[in-house]
Parts: structure tokens; C-alpha cells; sequence
């Protein structure tokens, strides 16, 4: 799945890490407080974390490389970006996991979390370019989500060769 450019609008929130250095600082300490300060009963990746995660790995297969830190860090960008969302929306976005999760038993005889690599990219292909335009929109959401919480780390930006810097253009030059 080729990462195409996408628009990301959510609301500024309060989070447990300072971004003022461009997202230069170590992530780790503030993430693992924040996640487990946080209310699980709040939380919309908790309850399918499973897939939600094997659905980060299809859409960016560099995430399979994460250590428990790193995955900690990425869901806690995705639970702050949710955070002041509409509860009826986190609740679609769990369900439509959900399906995602349950949609290949049709197919393959088996749950999201059960295919190899090959098959799960096939289901989100399917999804991403379903007849139902309700669907495909529904689809963003995750897609949105798996990028902004493994790109939106320090680690993930800079892989990409993301490097910020406050003098902007000129730093480049």
C-alpha cells in the first residue's frame, strides 16, 4: 500500500508530551506515563488493540520493528488525537475494527490478526477501494491514524528524513 498524502484535522489537546522542540525530545518516559496514567476505560485502541496493531504493520510495514516502548508511544499519540473526539466516532472507529477483524472468516477462513502479510494487505485493498464509498471513508480512519502514530514519533520522523528545525527554509539552504 503506497503512503499517499492525506489530511489530518483534529483538535490540539493537552498531551503528556512537550512538542515545542518539533518533537526533537525522547518520547518514551512521557508515553509510558501518559498510557498508563490514562483511564483504559477511556480508551479506544485497548479494547482492539490486536488488530489495530496488525493493521499499523500492513499499512506501514516498518512498524513491525517496534519494541513495546515504541508501540506505547505510537498508541498514545493515536489515543491523544481521539481523545476529545466524539464518543459516538471513537465507537465507530472500535467497530469498524471490529469488522476488519471478523471480514476475512468470510474469505480465508480466518480473523485479520490470523492472516500473513500478503492476505491482510488484500483485505485493506479491498477496503480502501470498496463500491461503498461509507466504507472506503471508514477506512481512512484507521490508514490516518496507523500513520500519524508511527510517523508523528520523533523515531518515525526521522526515518523519513523529517527534520525540523525553527529557522524553516533557511536551514535548508
Amino acid at each position: 500500500m503506497g503512503h499517499s498524502s492525506f489530511k489530518v484535522s483534529w483538535q490540539a489537546s493537552t498531551c503528556a508530551v512537550n512538542y515545542t522542540q518539533h518533537g526533537e525530545e525522547s518520547m518514551q518516559d512521557a508515553t509510558v506515563l501518559g498510557a498508563t496514567a490514562k483511564d483504559l476505560s477511556r480508551s479506544v485502541v485497548a479494547p482492539v488493540r490486536a488488530v489495530f496493531r496488525a493493521v499499523v504493520v500492513t499499512v506501514v510495514p516498518e512498524a513491525k520493528q517496534l519494541n513495546e516502548p515504541g508501540w506505547l508511544a505510537l498508541e498514545a499519540l493515536v489515543e491523544d488525537a481521539l481523545e476529545f473526539r466524539p464518543p459516538a466516532l471513537r465507537g465507530q472507529l472500535q467497530l469498524f475494527l471490529r469488522a476488519i477483524e471478523w471480514l476475512p472468516v468470510v474469505r480465508y477462513g480466518r480473523t485479520f490478526t490470523r492472516l500473513g502479510d500478503e492476505q491482510r494487505s488484500r483485505i485493506l485493498l479491498y477496503l480502501q477501494d470498496h463500491p461503498v464509498g461509507r466504507i472506503r471513508c471508514g477506512f481512512w480512519g484507521p490508514r490516518t491514524l496507523a500513520f500519524l502514530g508511527y510517523y508523528g514519533r520523533p523515531e518515525g520522523a526521522h526515518a523519513i528524513g523529517y527534520r525540523p528545525d525553527p529557522r524553516g527554509w533557511e536551514a535548508v539552504q
